[in-house]
């Protein structure tokens, strides 16, 4: 299986894989690659994808990135708002609050990951985000969220909705509560998310709560259960949506274009995984901006025409896991 990544400026034959999405996709080890080479032997955690800052209040900003499945296996996050560490987390988790801010100031982040020796890997790319202005005087918390509804996605997700809370001064984000934990923040004209990572045939109780920018936090909405279908399942709710293939001839090879909507959820989707024929043969890594909207990509399958092949892809979802298949399509070499 290839591994290939944008943003990169390693150099790969042109007959084996051309990208059309997003910058150039450019080839790098198997599937095994990772971070860099600690010089004794051992690799360093790569530099965490899909980092995103939201400000939550006037005073914090919720940080969050993509979960890495780097071997060796990441043990805590570091988060850095310029230079200076000012969180640190379990390698499980891939979001954090980060308080204690100024009203109507930006501030950069970036996350660096650790591995069970103590080595750090390189910073992510940095993301700004800016706090709301303060407001004087401010004590009167939000309504409750009004209406929650939430709905299994096979055995691994649920989607969740809530009609937006009133405010005298404005929502600035909703906290999303699984029992008593917070475990996830979106911004206050979201209504609407995706939760992922979760565990096959287990019950669940969701509740929401909207802050305002003086960090006055509304009563909890109503509950929502629900329960995941047990086992495994096809994950369609987390799956690439509008899969399409066609074919095309360049330099006297074939090559296979794919196009695609990533999955809603909430964080980035950076890595997908090409299955052509039942057998995983690429892994596509953004290490710049993912694309927004549609995705494209093609990669060379041979000389002959008159060949069918038959592809799906899948993509790495924000918490680390996989999620459902694309429905599958069959092409054919030469045909039009």
């Amino acid at each position: 299986m290839r591994r290939v990544e944008a943003g990169s400026v390693r150099r790969v034959p042109p007959a084996l894989t051309r990208a059309l999405t997003c910058g150039t996709l450019l080839a790098l080890a198997s599937c095994g690659w990772g971070g860099q080479d600690t010089g004794q032997g051992e690799r360093l955690p790569s530099a965490p994808l899909g980092v995103t800052a939201a400000a939550g209040s006037a005073t914090s900003v919720h940080v969050m990135w993509n979960r890495a499945s780097d071997d060796p296996e990441v043990t805590r996050y570091e988060v850095y708002r310029g230079t200076t560490k000012v969180k640190e987390v379990p390698g499980a988790e891939h979001m954090v609050d980060i308080t204690r801010l100024k009203p109507s100031t930006t501030y950069v982040f970036t996350v660096r990951a650790r591995n069970a020796a103590g080595d750090s890997g390189p910073p992510s790319k940095q993301v700004r985000a800016t706090t709301p202005a303060a407001v004087a005087a401010d004590h009167t918390a939000p309504g409750r969220p009004g209406r929650p509804h939430g709905k299994a996605i096979g055995s691994r997700a649920a989607q969740l909705s809530w009609e937006k809370s009133t405010d005298d001064r404005g929502v600035a984000s909703y906290d999303i509560y699984q029992g008593n934990s917070k475990i996830h923040s979106v911004g206050g004209a979201q209504t609407a998310t995706v939760v992922t990572g979760l565990r096959p045939g287990t019950r669940y109780s969701f509740t929401v709560r909207a802050r305002d920018a003086a960090d006055n936090v509304s009563p909890a909405s109503d509950t929502v259960r629900l329960s995941t279908a047990p086992g495994t399942d096809d994950g369609r709710g987390t799956a690439p949506t509008d899969f399409r293939t066609t074919t095309h001839r360049a330099d006297g090879a074939y090559y296979i274009d794919l196009s695609w909507l990533a999955p809603e959820v909430d964080g980035v989707i950076t890595e997908y995984q090409i299955h052509l024929d039942g057998r995983p043969v690429t892994s596509l890594v953004w290490g710049g901006d993912p694309p927004r909207g549609k995705s494209t990509y093609s990669f060379y399958v041979g000389r002959d025409a008159g060949e069918s092949h038959r592809v799906r892809i899948r993509a790495k979802l924000p918490d680390g896991t996989w999620g459902g298949f694309s429905a599958q399509r069959t092409v054919t070499t030469g045909s039009r």
